[in-house]
């Protein structure tokens, strides 16, 4: 069932059009995958898909109950809110239903045959289950823990960083669980166990989502299609990421094929064109526009196979670049590094060494000391104790901060700052409008400023000016934030080829297993582990050795428990045993008679006609529950009873 129907979209900002003639449909359960490059309409789909954006032309069709909500890049909050507050304020509507559903499960136990009260309890009931709001307090608790804010839960929001309040915002969504949830990038400043919890809950609660995101591991394991925003409209790939390469490469060969079978045709065409005098006939304009049409499409085609054609091998290159070399320079020598701040111990004897070509990825959660230790390897801080003893060798340095960039020059004075035209790139010497290309800037971009691109423009400049510089060693820290897919494509290979090392901080799963030959795994209280395994594989294990610390620590608990119970020798029923021991059997006889009532209306036509079927064996499957339950109980209570007779 569609919840979210576009049709013949377009929109357009003064002359760029972003989308032209677009139909999209979400259905029911669908978790739909927006990519694209940055810039091509991927946002604005999803504003349009919203509502909080009008198209230039077009229809967008939503049903008016349905709830759909979008997570915003700079959540708002009261300022008066703490974080829990936060969330709970967000929640209210569920509150309110449980506390509803309480009351009514006690007026229904009084007056189990008022239809009213029993069709409102269903209704409510139907609301908590898609929601799966009936623990909400262990779900709030969890995902305190998950998302690493259960030790600001009692601080104001508003105190938090800008990465912090998403998370707080994300975390209401996930728990408000709309019909329809929207995210943009939203594994942005979660660190790789917070994406891993973000799959499993989006996974188990069977959410509908559309969503954009660089990560491709996390579309591979969400996604149940991926559309492609393209030559502004869309194109639609069923399945994860790896499906979508797959589609994508099958999709370009057919298009060859047909191009083929296009040209063959135009030539024929153009042939009866140039030489027929019929085609100069009234009746024959027609066939002269088609040839001009397929003129246009001959033109057009071959740089849209290429497009792609370049976009997949950039994908499927080389995975890990150069192995088995020997006698390679030593770059870094590292000795019992020690370093904390403000109390907390980041790094504890850490000794280490980085020789030539090197790839390493640096990992583990946020705020652990991953960006600390590049800048300890920058000699901008000084560790505590210890040594890093650093060759002759050159270092090119890439930050979020993009500290190389001057918002005051134009693309061309920051390729070019002496003048001309041209730019050496790993010993190659290059145009630069050439060599931005390769980037995606267009020619135009080359008189703009730097103050005047987006986020993820600036990275591709920074970037692309880092592989100008004649370095031995790139040091990254968290390189792919605000790029699109196709220029993390770039950014790739552009490292898997080039001859340095390379140390960068990432939580990409993706990006690192292509990358890395080696990790630095912050594993928390200074340890850091080197592993010569993929990201994946790592996480992996650890999540397999997780589940077996957590089954060997319910045997033990399991354990103490007999032996607390043989210990504690009982001498007479507790409170609430003696409670449960007068109350129950009389509790226990009631609900039989109820019952009893409801399967003798239920072997009654006119009885059950009257009440409503459905409504009978709901009530009925609720009494067979509860008076389980207290059976259960009672036996328990009597066998102590016993006992101590």
């Amino acid at each position: 069932m569609a919840l979210i129907d576009l049709f013949n979209i377009k929109k357009q900002y003064d002359i760029k059009v972003l989308l032209h003639d677009v139909d999209f449909h979400l259905n029911e359960g669908e978790r739909i995958a927006v990519v694209g490059q940055n810039g091509c309409g991927k946002s604005t789909l999803m504003k349009i898909a919203l509502g909080s954006e009008e198209p230039t032309d077009g229809k967008r069709i939503v049903n008016s109950s349905l709830h759909v909500e979008m997570l915003a890049q700079q959540p708002q909050f009261d300022a008066k809110l703490t974080v829990k507050e936060a969330i709970l304020n967000e929640l209210s509507e569920l509150k309110v239903a449980q506390e509803k559903h309480a009351q009514l499960s006690l007026e229904v136990a009084n007056d189990f045959e008022n239809k009213e009260l029993l069709s409102e309890m269903e209704r409510i009931s139907a609301y908590l289950d898609h929601h799966n709001a009936w623990s909400l307090e262990d779900k709030i608790e969890r995902i305190l823990q998950e998302f690493k804010l259960k030790a600001y839960e009692d601080r104001l929001v508003i105190s938090l960083s800008g990465g912090e309040q998403r998370r707080v915002a994300l975390a209401s969504l996930v728990l408000k669980k709309p019909d329809v949830l929207l995210l943009d990038e939203p594994t942005n400043h979660l660190d790789v166990y917070m994406v891993e919890f973000l799959e499993e809950i989006l996974l188990k609660e069977k959410f509908t989502l559309l969503f954009i995101s660089h990560d491709r591991h996390f579309i591979d394991t969400i996604a149940t299609r991926v559309i492609e925003v393209e030559n502004q409209g869309l194109v639609s790939y069923q399945g994860g990421y790896r499906d979508y390469l797959v589609q994508k490469e099958e999709r370009m060969k057919s298009l060859a094929k047909s191009h083929n079978t296009l040209t063959k045709l135009l030539k024929r065409e153009e042939e009866w064109l140039g030489k027929s005098v019929r085609a100069r006939e009234k009746r024959n304009q027609g066939r002269k526009a088609r040839v001009f049409e397929l003129r246009e499409q001959a033109k057009t085609n071959p740089t849209l196979i290429r497009k792609m054609q370049v976009e997949l091998e950039r994908e499927k290159r080389n995975w890990k670049g150069e192995k088995g070399l020997s006698k390679r320079k030593m770059l870094f020598d590292v000795e019992n590094l020690n370093y904390s701040i403000a109390n907390k111990l980041l790094i504890e004897d850490f000794t280490t060494r980085i020789l030539q070509r090197d790839k390493i990825a640096i990992v583990g959660v946020n705020g652990a000391g991953k960006s600390t230790l590049l800048k300890l390897f920058l000699e901008r801080i000084k560790a505590d104790a210890g040594s890093i003893q650093k060759g002759d060798f050159t270092i090119g340095y890439f930050d979020q901060h993009r500290e190389m960039l001057s918002d005051e020059h134009t693309l061309i004075e920051t390729f070019c700052p002496n003048g001309g035209d041209h730019v050496d790139v790993q010993g190659s010497h290059m145009h630069v409008y050439a060599y931005l290309k390769t980037f995606l800037f267009p020619e135009e971009y080359m008189t703009k400023k730097i103050g005047q691109l987006s986020g993820g423009e600036k990275n591709r400049v920074a970037l692309a000016l880092l592989f100008t510089k004649n370095v031995e060693c790139l040091i990254l820290d968290e390189p792919t934030n605000d790029l699109d897919i196709q220029t993390i494509n770039i950014l790739e290979n552009k490292l898997i080829a080039f001859p340095g090392a390379l140390l960068f901080v990432s939580h990409d799963r993706y990006f690192i297993d292509k990358i890395a030959s080696k990790l630095f795994i912050f594993k928390g209280n200074g340890q850091i582990e080197e592993s010569y395994q993929s990201y994946t594989e790592y996480l992996d294990f650890e999540k397999e050795m997780k589940e077996l610390d957590s089954l060997e620590k319910t045997f033990h608990q399991d354990e103490k428990k007999e032996e607390s119970v043989k210990e504690k020798k009982q001498t007479k029923l507790s409170y609430k045993q003696q409670q449960a021991y007068d109350t129950l059997p009389s509790e226990i006889e009631a609900l039989e008679e109820k019952m009893e009532e409801i399967n003798t209306c239920l072997y009654d036509p006119k009885c059950y006609e009257e009440k409503g079927l459905t409504t009978l064996t709901e009530t009925l499957n609720a009494l067979e529950v509860e008076y389980e339950e207290k059976t259960e109980t009672y036996l328990e209570v009597l066998e102590i009873f016993e006992s101590l007779s």
